[in-house]
């Protein structure tokens, strides 16, 4: 196993570049990811682990033998000290183990849908924290697939892949445009529900049960124009307190899970 015990390896020196900087992220087709489970998660969802960093002052060398059976023959494995995993550490409380791992292609043409999906279409969200918290929702749901519309932020930053728990590898993530995929979803009869509070009707009321897309924007400005022209139906939650909004995680987690609702109900 190579050592590294200098935080002026150039290894190191790039893997904190990948921690720091989108652009270093999309260069390179690399990204950096964190603790026991989360590299777990992303080996059993088929992402490909380049190194695996470990440092023994934190991590248990008893468990190494556990991840080397998962990985390929390609992935590198490294010891480093302390001061390095330091260095390179976005969070204090990992475990003492950390991966370089190759993105995926998330691009539209990609996708494979089953008939009538459930789909949950995010447009422009700024903060990663609430992507991840929508990824999150998204896997405990099920759901066919999250599109991300003209994304403000990569899908590999730091923070979405810590707050998604590692969602971000278990679903089936799109980013594109808000035309092109309003274009695929009216190609494949998908309704469009857009999460708008003018002239919109109580989510409870509309038929999810179909080819659904649901969709929601920014806490700050809501959905675009486009997404307005184009809806099949405005969709609210309605407010019953003196606030009248929630934060976009929660309010995504209320409708994916009334959309679940509907369609379990078919098969009891």
């Amino acid at each position: 196993m190579k050592q590294i015990t200098s935080i002026q390896n150039q290894l190191i020196k790039d893997i904190f570049q990948l921690q720091e900087k989108s652009k270093a992220r999309k260069k390179a087709g690399l990204f950096v990811i964190e603790g026991i489970r989360e590299i777990e998660i992303a080996i059993k969802n088929d992402f490909e682990i380049d190194q695996l960093l470990v440092c023994f002052d934190l991590f248990d060398a008893d468990k190494l033998n556990h991840f080397k059976r998962k990985l390929s023959n390609s992935t590198d494995l490294i010891e480093i000290s302390k001061e390095v995993y330091q260095k390179i550490a976005y969070r204090e409380s990992t475990e003492g183990i950390i991966a370089v791992a190759k993105t995926k292609d998330h691009s539209l043409e990609n996708i494979q849908l089953p008939e009538n999906p459930l789909i949950v279409v995010l447009e422009s969200l700024e903060k990663p924290g609430n992507i991840g918290a929508v990824l999150r929702t998204a896997d405990a749901a099920n759901i066919d697939a999250v599109f991300i519309a003209d994304p403000k932020t990569d899908l590999y930053n730091p923070n979405i892949v810590r707050s998604s728990v590692g969602a971000v590898f278990t679903n089936k993530i799109v980013t594109a445009g808000s035309a092109e995929i309003i274009n695929f979803l009216k190609d494949n009869n998908i309704a469009i529900f857009s999460a708008i509070l003018q002239e919109a009707v109580s989510y409870y009321s509309v038929d999810f049960k179909q080819g659904s897309a649901i969709v929601m924007g920014t806490e700050a400005t809501g959905l675009t124009e486009i997404w307005r022209e184009h809806s099949t139906e405005n969709i609210i939650i309605p407010m019953q307190g003196q606030i009248d909004s929630m934060n976009v995680s929660v309010a995504a987690a209320v409708l994916i899970f009334e959309a679940k609702r509907q369609r379990n109900s078919q098969t009891i």
